[in-house]
């Protein structure tokens, strides 16, 4: 959404950098935020399936007129939110009102949305952010299936511990510099990691 100062972003050998957002969605990009950007009085069904639109194929015309190659198209797209719904563990609310959902619920259906778009690359703003223990524990197995579909997740996150049992690879930022990266294992040992978030030992 904010154009970049400087610097470039290449996906699949393409430049994208000044692509629009629907033109990045469309090469296979989702993206969740850190607030959860809901359609609070749609159902839980209605939402995941408002980001099937994109798949679209019968144009604004043959929507209106209902001809049959719509209905067979909205009847696809709502087998697939169907789909989604039951693959994250929300078929039993589909019929629930968003903003009666519990927080860690809405967190789980703004994944569902993104998942809707199709994506390759699936970007997640602190997806456990504000979320208990018991939350937390259930976005990460859920997103540990995404990935394990073949979904390729690249998350920026500040709980540690949903980091270290997620991610296969971790790059480290302090004041906007990195200083390191690596796997979970290099990153629990680094020294600079531990003094930046844990301070230095007073000698």
């Amino acid at each position: 959404f904010y154009p970049p100062t400087k610097g470039s972003v290449i996906w699949r050998e393409e430049d994208i950098t000044k692509l629009p957002v629907h033109a990045r969605v469309q090469r296979g990009i989702a993206r969740t935020f850190q607030l959860t950007g809901l359609f609070m009085d749609a159902t839980v069904y209605e939402n995941v399936y408002s980001g099937y639109h994109r798949n679209y194929e019968i144009g604004p015309v043959g929507q209106f007129f209902h001809t049959s190659a719509a209905r067979k198209e909205r009847k696809t797209c709502s087998q697939k939110t169907i789909e989604v719904l039951e693959f994250m563990g929300l078929s039993s609310l589909r019929y629930e009102i968003a903003r009666n959902l519990p927080y860690g619920h809405q967190r789980i259906l703004g994944v569902c949305i993104a998942l809707a778009t199709k994506p390759t690359l699936l970007l997640l703003d602190e997806p456990v952010a504000g979320m208990n223990a018991e939350e937390t524990m259930m976005m990460v197995s859920l997103i540990r299936k995404v990935r394990d579909r073949g979904v390729t997740i690249l998350l920026v996150e500040h709980d540690m511990a949903a980091v270290m049992n997620l991610c296969e690879r971790i790059t480290v930022l302090d004041n906007g510099r990195k200083i390191a990266e690596g796997p979970p294992e290099e990153i629990r040992k680094n020294a600079r990691v531990i003094e930046a978030y844990l301070g230095r030992e007073e000698g």
